[in-house]
């Protein structure tokens, strides 16, 4: 006699609503996203003069965007794990209240290093927003309608990457810099009335226990890290005693962080996961994925603005493909696995991303801007063969009731590889820049030599101010910054091959999923 087939772990109330669920938790990955989507187009704008903007130069750019990231690395496992104990829901609409307050006083700073320190506020709230609503998503699917579940849920990516350059760029035409922030404000209070009427609460019946040491030791080391990497940027010298120190400490507290958590019994960061090596290719496959288009990304708004001379909103538009790309293919990208493997179709949408980025290595200031629209069409198509499979991978790696640490450890490399792309290869960039300008600035007075070898954005404003005099910089500011993307985009190609052959060697392929299924399925049947 076969026995009964087990019940829904799920309530019925709950299961019927889940597909409504799901809207609201895609809405709050919308503002999390959309913030960061927003902020590439404004960065141009954000780094011109007071009044239109800041005047912040491209490392004070780069704390910007790494302020946040750093930090929404740094609390997300400890954010997943307070998830777990106190329940996901509290969770969620508290973050979501910490992300409106930070982005209204974002969108009133007065100096780029206010705008720093709000963006590290924002970055808080966010990182008890992310991991929160891919671990309620767990909870309110059963387990066969998760895969699917999750495709459109990293769509929602692919929506706000879409909506955020376009909407920056038509806020940017017709107000402040500001606004790219205070946009979010009436996002977020839509997100909380919904999610406090449609979004059930759950919780680990037995969580973690906190790590505020190891939390410390990694945000420690991260930002040491980080900072010597976009200073050896600025001054274009990665010899310099003080870029090696802070550099190497960095390294060391990392490494002391390792050896804690290795030792710790309640550690933030449990190190024994990466003993499967299906679990460690697809965490590396999304950071190196990020490292790579991250520090892309960061480039592509100066080539398009700066180079070619479009507008924010135009530079919006021009970036459509990228995430049209996304939203078309991320929820059908389990289909391909289903077909050809996590392996397959992993290691393809890398090695489509390489190919996409050396690509950019051969743009000039008349290419086609056609072959623009292609290639980042090309790179949204790489990118969601990559992150649904490594997702699933991940979030099925561990029991439901961890779902809140998947998807904190997940997005934790994510951001830790985008941080750290935007570092290296915003330093690479830098470093190529002042290389390829220094020649031609002698011209100038010495004391604004060193302040017009920033970025191109810093020797253009120099040059508008010196008149007539000033358009000799034009050209050469030009040709210094191809010269150095072609550089970045070079280095970012050879970050995408090491993740292709990292997943190629250690993703299971079709047929050793296709084993495991048929061993459930008899497992199941030996039950009955």
């Amino acid at each position: 006699m076969t026995s009964p087939v087990p019940a829904s772990r799920i309530p019925e109330a709950v299961h019927r609503r889940r597909w409504a669920i799901l809207g609201v938790l895609m809405l709050s990955l919308l503002i999390v996203v959309l913030d960061n989507s927003i902020l590439n187009v404004a960065i141009k704008t954000i780094s011109t003069p007071a009044p239109t903007g800041l005047g912040a130069t491209q490392s004070q750019i780069e704390w910007a965007i790494n302020a946040y990231t750093l930090v929404f690395a740094g609390l997300l496992f400890t954010a997943g794990l307070v998830g777990d104990r106190l329940g996901r829901k509290k969770v969620l609409l508290g973050g979501i209240a910490v992300f409106g307050i930070g982005s209204a006083l974002a969108a009133e700073s007065g100096t780029p290093g206010q705008l720093i320190a709000y963006r590290a506020l924002m970055a808080l709230g966010a990182a008890f927003v992310m991991p929160a609503t891919l671990a309620v998503l767990m909870n309110v699917f059963e387990r066969e309608e998760q895969p699917k579940a999750i495709g459109i849920w990293a769509g929602g990516v692919g929506l706000a990457i879409a909506i955020g350059p376009i909407t920056g760029g038509a806020l940017l035409d017709h107000f402040w810099w500001g606004s790219v922030f205070f946009v979010n404000v009436p996002i977020v209070i839509v997100a909380l009335i919904l999610m406090a009427w449609l979004v059930p609460d759950s919780r680990d019946p037995s969580p973690g226990r906190l790590d505020p040491i190891g939390v410390v030791l990694s945000v420690v080391g991260l930002v040491l890290l980080v900072y010597g990497i976009i200073k050896g940027g600025e001054l274009a010298d990665f010899t310099d005693a003080k870029v090696l120190a802070t550099i190497i400490a960095g390294l060391a507290v990392l490494a002391a962080f390792v050896v804690y958590e290795k030792r710790s019994d309640h550690p933030s960061l449990d190190v024994s996961y990466f003993k499967n090596k299906v679990f460690s290719a697809a965490m590396s496959a999304i950071a190196l994925v990020f490292f790579a288009l991250m520090g892309v990304t960061f480039f592509g708004v100066f080539y398009t603005q700066s180079v070619r001379g479009y507008s924010p909103l135009e530079s919006g538009v021009l970036m459509l493909p990228l995430a049209l790309a996304q939203l078309l293919f991320a929820p059908r990208a389990r289909l391909l696995v289903d077909r050809f493997g996590n392996k397959a179709t992993t290691t393809a949408g890398l090695l489509l991303i390489a190919a996409t980025l050396a690509a950019f290595a051969t743009f000039e200031a008349d290419t086609p801007i056609w072959l623009l629209e292609v290639v980042f069409f090309l790179m949204g198509t790489g990118m969601a063969h990559i992150m649904t499979p490594t997702s699933v991978v991940i979030m099925q790696a561990l029991p439901r009731e961890k779902a809140g640490s998947a998807s904190a450890l997940s997005n934790t490399f994510r951001q830790v590889g985008g941080a750290l792309g935007i570092a290296v290869l915003g330093s690479v960039l830098a470093t190529a820049y002042r290389n390829g300008i220094e020649g031609k600035l002698g011209l100038l007075p010495p004391n604004l030599r060193d302040t017009a070898g920033e970025s191109i954005e810093a020797t253009l404003g120099i040059a508008a101010k010196l008149g007539p005099q000033g358009k000799a910089l034009i050209t050469p500011a030009d040709d210094a910054f191809l010269h150095a993307m072609h550089v970045t985009a070079l280095c970012g190609t050879g970050v995408a091959l090491v993740g292709a052959v990292v997943t190629a060697l250690f993703l299971p392929g079709k047929d050793a999923a296709g084993q495991r299924g048929e061993k459930e399925k008899e497992l199941v049947g030996a039950t009955d």
